[in-house]
């Protein structure tokens, strides 16, 4: 395999993989990046095949091989351990890592994670998402909806044109059947190793209570924190108290 492009923050010691969620990309982190300890903590944003600074690169566009190629990355990097935070899709992403090398990662923080078991769609849900990859105005419904319908339309409007540039219409629909129905539980269940599980408390789908029936029942050492006045993107709503909150649970 050819080395693959990333985005790296900080030189710090304790080293961090960071993989965004659907409608998002590697440079598609808010204001979060802003708020970093970067004497600290490495932290390194990796696009999947078919996003941002990979999008002419073709795949499967599954959970396994953003994993594989997650690890050659961390093998490109030289890194032996590491911790992994991963948004929404994302965090279905980081477990699959960690289901292939449970004695490389240190700590993963779940940013409105999807759990390794998927999300359960209904017939006029699976009708909307799946409508987005095709029409951008759908994609602008889901975010509205994910986040409360309480931000405003200028910012929705930037976060669709930045997922319809940054994804090829086929990874995005690749990406979306995987996170929905992907299901490998069974692999990661009881795992012992600390687990930080971020939500927002305006966010309808990956909710504290969604989370509390899946990830906490995954993981022995799994901790759930609801961050106030946020919905699924915290790293644009609520950059400063998400920063503290991930750095404080890294550090521990």
């Amino acid at each position: 395999m050819s080395a693959i492009t990333y985005h790296q923050m900080g030189t710090g010691a304790h080293k961090v993989l960071c993989l965004n969620g659907w409608l998002g990309h590697a440079k598609d982190w808010g204001g979060l990046t802003q708020y970093l300890d970067l004497d600290n903590f490495t932290y390194v944003f990796m696009d999947y095949r078919g996003y941002g600074m990979r999008h002419k690169l073709k795949g499967n566009y599954d959970m396994a091989e953003i994993s594989a190629d997650a690890l050659a990355l961390v093998d490109q990097l030289g890194w032996g351990q590491f911790s992994l935070l991963g948004h929404s899709m994302g965090g279905m992403a980081i477990q699959k890592i960690l289901a292939q090398a449970p004695d490389r990662v240190k700590k993963l923080v779940a940013l409105c994670p999807v759990p390794a078991s998927g999300v359960p769609f209904d017939d006029e849900q699976w009708a909307l998402f799946s409508s987005a990859v095709n029409t951008p105005e759908a994609r602008g419904l889901i975010i509205d909806f994910t986040t409360g319908n309480r931000l405003p339309k200028q910012w929705i409007e930037a976060m669709v044109q930045s997922s319809v540039r940054h994804a090829t219409k086929e990874a995005f629909a690749g990406y979306l059947q995987a996170w929905v129905s992907t299901d490998f539980a069974a692999q990661i269940r009881g795992l012992e190793l600390p687990v930080l599980v971020l939500v927002g408390e305006n966010d309808p789908g990956l909710s504290a209570e969604f989370c509390e029936q899946t990830w906490l029942q995954f993981y022995p050492q799994a901790s759930l924190s609801v961050i106030s006045n946020a919905g699924h993107y915290p790293m644009f709503e609520t950059p400063l108290i998400l920063a503290t909150e991930i750095e404080k649970f890294l550090a521990a």
